[in-house]
C-alpha cells in the first residue's frame, strides 16, 4: 500500500474552526497548563483584499482621506488573541515555534518591558508579546494573535522518525 506523497499537515494539525480555537485552550486552562483570556472574538481573519501585495499604494491613499469609510459601527475583523499567565524565571518560553523578536517598549507602571515577536514561518503571520506581570514578577503573560498556519517545527522533529517508520513498514 503506497503512502501519499503530500500530506496537509496543517489542517491535521491545526483547529477545526474558529470555536475549535478556543475550545482547546479551555481544556489547557482546566488542566492547569494556564490562564486563557479571550481578549476579542473568535473570529476568523479577514481575506484578503485584492491588491494587498500591490506597492502602489493606491488603495491606502483613497481610505486615508475618509475618516469614517467603513461607518460608525462596523470595525475591521481582528485575529483571535489569548492570553496565557505561566510562572517562569525565562521571559521567553519555548512554544515550539521559532519566533523573531521585532520590537521592546516600556510599560507604564512596570519595570519590565513588553517585548514583541512575529513567527519566522514564510507563511505566517501570528504575533506573540512577553511581559512580566507586575504585581508578582515571577509571572510572565505571553499573549498570543493569531493562529499559525503550518506545523510545530519541534513536533515534526519529534514526529520525523515515526513517519519514516510508517513509509518503511508501508513499503513491505
Amino acid at each position: 500500500m503506497p503512502m501519499p506523497g503530500l500530506v496537509d499537515w496543517a489542517s491535521l494539525l491545526l483547529p477545526l474552526g474558529p470555536g475549535a480555537a478556543a475550545g482547546s485552550t479551555s481544556q489547557q486552562v482546566a488542566a492547569g497548563v494556564g490562564r486563557e483570556e479571550m481578549v476579542s472574538g473568535a473570529a476568523p481573519p479577514p481575506p484578503p483584499e485584492s491588491g494587498a501585495g500591490s506597492s502602489s499604494g493606491v488603495g491606502r491613499e483613497e481610505t486615508k482621506g475618509k475618516g469614517s469609510a467603513r461607518g460608525r459601527g462596523s470595525r475591521k475583523a481582528s485575529r483571535p488573541r489569548f492570553a496565557f499567565q505561566t510562572k517562569s524565571e525565562n521571559d521567553v518560553l519555548d512554544d515550539g515555534y521559532r519566533w523573531r523578536k521585532y520590537g521592546q517598549k516600556a510599560v507604564k507602571n512596570s519595570a519590565f518591558p513588553r517585548s514583541y515577536y512575529r513567527c519566522t514561518h514564510h507563511t505566517c503571520n501570528v504575533k506573540k508579546q512577553v511581559q512580566r506581570l507586575a504585581k508578582d514578577t515571577s509571572i510572565v503573560v505571553t499573549t498570543y494573535e493569531g493562529v499559525h498556519n503550518h506545523p510545530c517545527e519541534k513536533l515534526m522533529e519529534a514526529l520525523n522518525p515515526i513517519l519514516r517508520q510508517l513509509q518503511f513498514l508501508s513499503q513491505l
